[in-house]
Parts: C-alpha cells; structure tokens; sequence
C-alpha cells in the first residue's frame, strides 16, 4: 500500500508561532487556492496571504500566511476553510432549490 502524504503539511521555515507561515495542501490546484487565499484576505488579522502552484506537474499548492500581532496563522486557515464550506453550502441550498422550483429556461438541442 503507498503511503498517502497529508492533506496540509507546514513548510519549513515557519514561525515558531506560526504567525507566518507557508502551507503545502495536497491534490489541490487554482480552484482551492484561488478561492481560500480571498477568504483569508478577508480576515483583518491576516496580513498577508499568497499562493502558488509550484509546478503543473505536482499536485499541491503553497498557501503563504503572515498575520498580524503574532496570531496564528493555522488558526486563520481553518476558519477560512470553514467559511469556505459553508459559501459552498449555501451556494448549492441555493441551487437545488431554483432546481427544484422549475424556474428555468428550457431548449432542445439540435445536432
């Protein structure tokens, strides 16, 4: 059986606070890093946050994050991937519920 590397690892070079760090997310690309670098953004305790794919080829990205008044940065990533989560549920509450409605324009395609 291969071992399954960890879905988040802490870089080298972190804080020992973690007040800055860089975070490696396994399987992950643009879609993830995109979206949680925004919602970290979005907290006034982080000053700063970054990521990066390192190559096409590898499957995970760099999330930097640098916070204000030695807070944690790991603090910081959890509650922005529960917010992150709970965007994701209420944008498909809302989605099922316009499907189920029915409310919607409807064609035949023609080949």
């Amino acid at each position: 059986m291969a071992d399954v590397p960890p879905k988040i690892k802490i870089l080298k070079g972190a804080e020992p606070d973690l007040s800055a760090a860089t975070y490696q997310i396994h399987d992950e690309s643009h879609t993830i890093g995109n979206a949680l670098r925004w919602m970290l953004m979005k907290n006034p305790k982080v000053e700063f946050c970054g990521y990066s794919v390192p190559h096409p080829s590898e499957p995970h990205i760099n999330v930097r994050i640098q916070m204000y008044d030695h807070q944690s940065s790991l603090t910081a990533l959890i509650e922005a991937l529960n917010n992150l989560d709970d965007v994701c549920n209420t944008i498909e509450r809302a989605y099922t519920s316009s499907l189920a409605s029915g409310n919607f324009e409807r064609w035949d395609e023609k080949s």
